[in-house]
């Protein structure tokens, strides 16, 4: 995997923004593995201007993967994504939307996605509203070739409708969880970089 860096000239800001989806699909879907986490604590932390609005959060979050160890996070997402039965945090979009899992924000997106000709991998055991799902859907929209799927306007109805109501409410969860620390810092950054999308979409509008 290449160096995730955040924050890059306009004429990269669209690879920036697929690589930035891709970081957050990998780091909430499981722990990081070791060659992400050695990319994370290299990472660039200056932005090219300063008061970039995802500085900040980056910073944190790549100073917190440089003091951490591996397992001591990989820890931190069992304790707050993963067990046995109920977990500390839903990683779902349904359970924010409507309270329970597999319900009609799930339906909804599926149909999403099989407008987008996208289909669930048949080995993936979590369902289609998992953020880091969602978050790879982004990816895809933003870097894929094919132009009558990957734009502007797929984006910002994708994110309006699957990502943008919910999000936000999930990174509450995260920062207000006494046990995390890592992905406290992730739940940050992604707030911040969510807010940043939103209102570059709202600009199209």
């Amino acid at each position: 995997m290449s160096e995730p860096l955040p924050i890059t000239s306009a004429l990269d800001e669209e690879t920036a923004r697929a690589e930035i989806y891709g970081l957050l699909a990998q780091l909430y879907y499981a722990p990081p593995p070791p060659e992400l986490l050695a990319a994370l604590r290299v990472a660039v932390t200056e932005a090219p201007a300063q008061g970039a609005f995802l500085e900040e959060p980056w910073r944190v979050l790549v100073g917190l993967a440089r003091e951490m160890g591996e397992r001591e996070i990989a820890d931190e997402y069992d304790a707050l994504f993963g067990g046995v039965g109920k977990p500390e945090i839903y990683l779902f979009g349904s359970h924010y939307q409507s309270g329970f899992l597999n319900e009609k924000p799930l339906a909804r997106l599926r149909g999403t996605l099989a407008g987008l000709g996208l289909a669930r991998d048949e080995t993936m055991p979590e369902t289609e509203d998992h953020v880091a799902y969602l978050c790879e859907v982004m990816r895809y929209l933003i870097a894929g070739d094919d132009a009558a799927v990957a734009n502007l306007t797929r984006q910002s109805e994708f994110f309006a409708e699957h990502l943008q109501p919910w999000l936000g409410s999930l990174c509450d969860a995260i920062s207000a969880h006494p046990k995390a620390r890592f992905y406290a810092a992730l739940a940050q950054f992604t707030r911040a970089f969510a807010n940043v999308e939103s209102q570059g979409f709202d600009m199209l509008a």
